[in-house]
């Protein structure tokens, strides 16, 4: 059994590095930190997060910044409709050597990588966005009939233009589901904006060194998964999931006649998860109704399929995740 006073200790120098972490990524993506602990959360928590936002408002930064700050292998696939399942997976080559004999070698594609940005998801066919459904379910990939483990730690982001229509494939709820976390990159404030604009056009960004190595992600995500969760807690997180759900007799006005499906157990688990991670980022090894209310947004509104008139109303979903929150503690 690990000693308490040992494992504050570590704790204390995990904490310690995930501040650099931060800071290392503050430094070239500005004037969001809530958003960088939300990317943080679902490294350590073990889940893959889908970044929406317009252009131009640094969805590729913020994970090009995160990759460039650990000790972890990166890959970026740019998404476009012509692109197919082996330029994601990998293929076979054949080779010949000096003596003509002939063999075929498998190429491993991006996918193999612990840092996987999927840019602009949505731009590819479904047949290649089901590419990645084992990999993000299960760590592994099956090519040729051939049953490949992925390294980990194994974190997909992927990107997303929530105004852009044409061209696009968008994703089927069972795949929003794969993802433990819908993050929205927001248009900044005029604070955050000048910050922006002043960071980013006065001199050259150096990049981002890496602060955390894989061993202590790979020990971060350990820790996540042990960090304790009352009773009451899960219980809580069990009655917000089943209030996102309009034919439960409990569910909130709005969500019986906007929502046309709730939330899945698997989101249930996302948010524990999450808060799990989020508990270590800020140096507890508890969970706390406040993870839950900072990550119930984030781990649920994707989940939420609007009814007619939810998306006639143009309704906001965290709105609804709201009004299930406050359902579920009464």
């Amino acid at each position: 059994m690990t000693d308490p006073k040992e494992l504050e200790r570590e704790l204390a120098g995990l904490r310690g590095a995930l501040s650099a972490l931060e800071v290392s990524i503050g430094a070239a993506f500005v004037g969001n930190a809530p958003l960088v602990e939300e990317l943080l959360c679902a490294l350590i928590g073990g889940g893959h997060v889908l970044l929406e936002g317009v252009p131009g408002v640094g969805k590729t930064t913020l994970v090009k910044a995160l990759a460039a700050s650990l000790e972890l292998s990166f890959a970026r696939i740019q998404f476009t409709p012509d692109l197919m399942p082996a330029d994601v997976l990998g293929t076979r080559i054949l080779e010949e050597d000096e003596h003509g004999r002939r063999s075929f070698r498998f190429q491993r594609g991006p996918i193999f990588a612990n840092v996987v940005l999927a840019d602009e998801i949505n731009r590819a066919t479904p047949r290649t966005q089901s590419a990645l459904l084992e990999a993000m379910a299960e760590e592994q990939v099956t090519v040729f009939g051939e049953r490949l483990v992925l390294d980990r730690p194994f974190f997909l982001v992927a990107t997303q233009n929530p105004i852009e229509m044409e061209g696009t494939y968008p994703l089927p709820e069972a795949q929003l589901d794969r993802f433990a976390m819908q993050c929205l990159v927001r248009m900044p404030d005029l604070e955050g904006l000048v910050a922006v604009l002043q960071h980013t056009t006065e001199r050259a960004q150096p990049r981002p060194k890496p602060v955390l190595d894989k061993a202590r992600v790979l020990r971060l995500i350990e820790l996540a998964r042990s960090v304790p969760a009352s009773s009451d807690i899960v219980a809580f997180v069990g009655r917000l999931v089943l209030a996102t759900h309009p034919t439960r007799p409990g569910a909130p006005d709005d969500v019986k006649r906007c929502v046309r499906h709730g939330a899945s157990p698997r989101a249930g688990q996302a948010l524990l998860w999450a808060a799990k991670a989020r508990a270590l980022v800020k140096g507890r090894l508890h969970v706390t109704n406040e993870d839950i209310e900072r990550l119930a947004a984030p781990c649920l509104r994707h989940r939420l399929v609007l009814g007619y008139e939810g998306q006639a109303a143009g309704i906001d979903r965290d709105e609804l995740v709201r009004a299930a929150f406050a359902k579920a503690r009464g």
